[in-house]
């Protein structure tokens, strides 16, 4: 079985590709065409809201509105309702030089990265993490250093201070994808003091902030009163199904001192005035109820995939305290790139966790990522194939 498109062609039988040579976003093209089983990419996929599927209903207004307001304006409107539904009312709101509108979050991580190369030859990243991170600082050359989790969230503040040291930025996803951790405030108070002290720039990627409130703390604050240099790529693509209408944004402090304004004229002019009116839009919607009910729906849809895979033997979950829009599955026998082919075999797209892992692939080898963000009954479906799969052992 093949599938191709104008972006990749794969063949997913089992052992007549070499599954571990695609990156993530790879194995997501490879089911963006099937609407059913795709449980692979983290995107909004499920069927609006009846609030959301009233402001698409709304569109001719949107245009009009977008085409005769200001661009400015439109950011601004924009980003305040965006920012203030997840509780960033510290981000520098009327500094429109520190706040760059992108058509998808990694643009905004490419503007970045670029923008890093002209200064930092080191950097600490996450790990484990999506790969499009890492892959994109590689190819500006920098050389990346893996920062453990545990480090990260428990270790002893003379460790992260010896590991800040030894580079010249540091590179954080919270709430991580896939692992679902979130910085706690007392950590990024604390890894923004360190940053500030070596002058190591901080970048955060808060793209699944708005399904998990302990992300939802005031980061901006803590940020702006450190005095470290920080970088922070927001993202609206993960929230809403909108058929991938989002706006990413790059927001930097005012001593970053690197060329992301030149960088980003470089890229782009802007983003639709329209896309950012729809954003806007929708993030009112979030603050009037819509966030709370987008994470009680990922909250029953986990439950799904739990109760579809219970009692299979050495199967397991992440636990408990995980809020995200996705579901990592432990297999304690199978490899992941092995159960993916025989998903895909029967239509299926799941994603196999490895290169999450970037810098030690093995450790990830035995787990898949699940999307929930999807329709009931058409993840009930997906979990029903997946639990047949496992069970053949």
């Amino acid at each position: 079985m093949t599938v191709e498109n104008s972006r990749l062609i794969v063949n997913i039988k089992s052992g007549t590709v070499d599954v571990e040579e695609a990156n993530l976003t790879e194995f997501e093209y490879a089911a963006i065409n099937c609407h059913v089983t795709n449980v692979a990419d983290g995107h909004a996929r499920q069927k609006q809201t009846r609030s959301q599927a009233a402001i698409i209903d709304d569109l001719p207004a949107v245009f009009r509105e977008s085409e005769r307001t200001p661009v400015d304006e439109l950011e601004y409107r924009a980003h305040r309702a965006f920012f203030g539904m997840l509780g960033q009312t510290g981000y520098p709101a009327e500094h429109k030089d520190r706040i760059f509108a992108c058509y998808a979050s990694s643009v905004a991580m490419e503007i970045l990265a670029r923008a890093l190369a002209t200064e930092v030859s080191s950097l600490a990243l996450v790990h484990p993490t999506f790969d499009n991170i890492p892959d994109i600082l590689k190819g500006m050359h920098i050389n990346l250093v893996p920062f453990e989790e545990e480090l990260l969230h428990g270790g002893e503040r003379s460790r992260v201070e010896d590991l800040v040291q030894s580079v010249g930025a540091v590179f954080i996803t919270t709430p991580n994808n896939p692992t679902g951790r979130v910085l706690g405030e007392k950590r990024l108070r604390m890894l923004a003091e360190i940053c500030a002290a070596s002058d190591a720039v901080l970048c955060l990627d808060t793209s699944f902030r708005g399904f998990d409130p302990r992300a939802q703390y005031d980061h901006y604050s803590i940020l702006e009163n450190s005095g470290c240099r920080w970088a922070v790529v927001e993202d609206t693509g993960k929230l809403w199904p909108t058929l991938d209408l989002k706006v990413g944004w790059l927001v930097t402090s005012a001593n970053l001192n690197l060329p992301v304004g030149k960088v980003y004229s470089d890229i782009l002019l802007g983003v639709s005035p329209m896309i950012l009116t729809l954003v806007r839009r929708f993030a009112e919607d979030g603050t009037a109820g819509g966030l709370v009910e987008l994470q009680k729906f990922i909250a029953e849809n986990r439950e799904i995939v739990r109760e579809g895979l219970r009692g299979l033997d050495g199967v397991t979950h992440e636990g408990d305290e995980v809020y995200g829009s996705v579901e990592r599955v432990f297999m304690e026998r199978r490899s992941s790139s092995d159960v993916w082919s025989e998903l895909a075999d029967s239509g299926v797209y799941v994603l196999p966790c490895h290169k999450f892992h970037w810098a030690r692939p093995e450790e990830g080898d035995t787990s898949l990522r699940i999307a929930l963000a999807r329709d009931p009954e058409n993840l009930a479906l997906s979990v029903r194939r997946i639990r047949e799969v496992l069970e053949r052992g």
